[in-house]
């Protein structure tokens, strides 16, 4: 089963979907999440967000700070300000 994510910035919602892996850095060291993880509340801290599609596409992004929530195989992301890389949503 995938992951549903969903990367907001504080004036828009800027992607939303299915994924196998979340790679972002937080105040305490670089996170993956994958299908199953347990709940997690995290503060991101500057730098990218990489979101590895179920298929064959990805997204990076550039965030200036935020936070980083897990629950049930959904990924919430929320920043003040995102600058999107490349993948889908573009």
């Amino acid at each position: 089963m995938p992951l549903q994510v969903e990367l907001v910035a504080a004036d828009r919602s800027v992607w939303s979907g299915e994924a196998s892996l979340v790679r972002a850095r937080t105040t305490e060291g670089d996170i993956g999440i994958m299908a199953g993880h347990e709940p997690l509340l995290a503060v991101l801290g500057a730098g990218e967000v990489h979101i590895s599609g179920a298929g064959s596409d990805d997204l990076t992004a550039t965030v200036d700070g935020g936070f980083f929530s897990v629950d049930h195989d959904r990924v919430t992301i929320v920043a003040e300000s995102v600058d999107v890389g490349s993948g889908p949503g573009r």
